[in-house]
């Protein structure tokens, strides 16, 4: 038997429904923008492998800087403990980060970067004696699939079987064109109740929404309304950290920052699981007290770990670079020629670009359902023609490596423009 029918007798994947799947290609290597299977088959990672390897696969930078890791110190626990690794990684994401974040968290992935937010935010109340047990989150929004930050995502695709088990939320929409006031006003007359903690989103770009995008101007002037409500505001910057919207973080185009911040994917580099939370010095000072039952019990075995921090440390020394930066203007100056070029196409019905991620929506006679028909059919397509990317219902969207060569972006423009004429 081959890798893909090995993997078929034993291995669980994701969003799978293993009766109707088809078998998964077993893929055994990787360089910049590029993937090979057991076949020999040469596929270029349109989607960086779900938005972790800006810098592209086998990154030479990187895997030094763990191999050097490695060979010194592998992982210490962090509950009680510290490393020169962690110490560093949050002086350099302080250098970064917008300049109200005064405290990280550490964890695993983004899920768990998102429960730690929510958490902070809820027992920030508890311990001032307040009594905020809700949360605010946008319609349609994803924030990953442990129980509290499924209860902040919409799709109920992925939340259905638990709701009765979750946090309650309530939901704004989310203020695209002409949705704008609506939001506003849902969320002004929400906020004045004091029931809520904190409001969540995912800023300016909701990924697994089908990369449904909004304005900077409007967030702003949601999280004033939560400040001036004594509400937190969460950005889950999970997809869109580390230079995927053009800037460092899409919270880089507000005048006006959130309290809380939620990253991971690109963290690494794509290659060490890790996630971290950083906080305001406000939700912090709630947590620091005499009374050691105020203090913030969440914790993860893998917490901070040196290997994933020198990772890390290496993936901001790269996206730092004059060339990565060029890349990334790169790479958006090519989507938004693609976009003018394709955008009047009869079969299309809207297209967005927002640094390096470029949208479209093919025209439906019905709603698309999120695994229905035409993503699957377009899902074979591209891997027919050598590309990976992952169509949301009928939303295609790239959001590539930053490296990925003008040449290989092209193909994949054209393999688009080439699904098109089979839907």
């Amino acid at each position: 038997m081959n890798l893909s029918e090995r993997d078929l007798l034993y291995n669980w994947h994701p969003y799978t429904q293993h009766k109707t799947a088809q078998f998964h290609p077993a893929i055994v290597r990787g360089k910049d923008s590029l993937l090979w299977d057991e076949n020999g088959n040469e596929f270029i990672d349109a989607i960086a492998s779900w938005w972790v390897n800006p810098f592209g696969h086998s990154n030479q930078v990187i895997a030094d800087a763990i191999y050097k890791q490695l060979t010194t110190l592998e992982h210490v626990l962090f509950g009680g403990f510290t490393h020169d690794k962690a110490v560093l990684l949050s002086e350099k994401l302080m250098e970064i980060l917008p300049s109200n974040q005064k405290k990280i968290f550490y964890s695993d992935n983004g899920s768990t970067a998102v429960e730690v937010a929510i958490k902070g935010c809820l027992q920030y109340f508890y311990n001032k004696d307040k009594k905020r047990t809700k949360i605010i989150a946008f319609e349609d929004a994803f924030h990953g699939d442990t129980f509290g930050a499924m209860a902040a995502s919409g799709i109920s695709l992925y939340t259905e079987a638990f709701k009765s088990s979750l946090l309650e939320v309530v939901r704004v929409p989310i203020p695209t064109q002409g949705n704008e006031q609506k939001a506003i006003e849902i969320l002004e007359n929400l906020v004045k109740t004091d029931d809520y903690a904190a409001f969540i989103f995912e800023p300016l770009v909701l990924g697994a929404a089908g990369m449904v995008m909004y304005k900077p101007e409007i967030l702003e002037k949601m999280i004033t309304i939560c400040k001036q409500n004594n509400v937190f505001t969460i950005a889950d910057e999970v997809m869109t950290g580390f230079g995927k919207t053009g800037k460092t973080f899409a919270s880089d185009y507000l005048h006006i920052k959130p309290d809380v911040m939620c990253l991971s994917k690109a963290l690494t580099g794509g290659t060490i699981p890790m996630a971290i939370t950083t906080f305001c010095q406000e939700i912090y000072d709630g947590f620091y007290d005499d009374d050691i039952d105020k203090a913030l019990f969440h914790g993860h075995t893998f917490t901070a770990n040196p290997t994933g921090c020198a990772a890390a440390l290496a993936s901001i020394s790269l996206l730092q670079t004059d060339e990565m930066q060029h890349n990334i203007q790169r790479v958006n100056a090519s989507h938004l020629a693609f976009e003018e070029k394709i955008k009047n196409h009869p079969k299309v019905k809207t297209t967005r670009v927002l640094g390096t991620i470029f949208a479209l929506e093919i025209k439906t006679k019905t709603a698309e359902s999120y695994y229905g028909t035409m993503r699957t059919k377009l899902f074979n397509f591209f891997m027919e023609n050598g590309i990976i990317m992952r169509p949301i219902g009928n939303i295609v969207y790239i959001l590539p490596p930053y490296i990925i060569t003008e040449n290989q972006l092209q193909k994949v423009y054209q393999t688009i423009e080439n699904a098109l004429e089979i839907v």
